[in-house]
C-alpha cells in the first residue's frame, strides 16, 4: 500500500469536501478506487464505484435539496492512510432549513479512497442485533 503524507492526505479531505459542495458527483467519484467500500449512516454497505455512484445518485440529483457540508475539523492518521472529519450538513427540507452532524472515516490507498464510513448524530440509534 502507498502511504502519502499528512498534507497531502489534508488537500485530498479539502478537494473531496469541495467536490460534494458543489454537486459533482464525477469528481467525487474520481476519488474513490474501483473496489471501495462505502457505508452510509443507516449501515448499508455499497462495495465497487457503481454501486457507491449509486447510493449518492438521490443526494447529487437534489432529491433533499441543496445539501452542503461544513468541515469542522479533520484528524489525519498518516501512517494508517486514514482521515477523521467532523461537519454540520445543512439542507432544506420541506421548505424549512434542517441541519444535522456527523463524522465521515476516510481510509486511503495511495491517492483514492478505499474505505468511507459515514457516522451521523440522530434522534434514533441505528441498532443491530448481535450475537453474545
Amino acid at each position: 500500500m502507498a502511504v502519502i503524507d499528512r498534507k497531502r492526505i489534508e488537500e485530498l479531505y479539502a478537494r473531496i469536501g469541495d467536490a460534494f459542495n458543489r454537486g459533482d458527483l464525477n469528481a467525487v467519484m474520481d476519488f474513490f478506487a474501483e473496489d471501495a467500500l462505502y457505508i452510509e449512516f443507516n449501515g448499508t454497505e455499497n462495495r465497487g464505484k457503481k454501486r457507491i455512484r449509486k447510493a449518492f445518485e438521490p443526494q447529487f440529483r437534489g432529491d433533499f435539496g441543496r445539501i452542503l457540508f461544513h468541515h469542522e475539523d479533520v484528524l489525519v492518521d498518516e501512517k494508517a492512510g486514514k482521515a477523521v472529519s467532523r461537519w454540520c450538513c445543512t439542507l432544506e427540507l420541506d421548505g424549512k432549513p434542517q441541519e444535522w452532524s456527523g463524522l465521515d472515516v476516510y481510509v486511503f490507498e495511495g491517492e483514492l479512497i478505499k474505505e468511507k464510513h459515514t457516522y451521523a448524530k440522530a434522534s434514533v440509534p441505528l441498532l443491530k442485533e448481535v450475537q453474545i
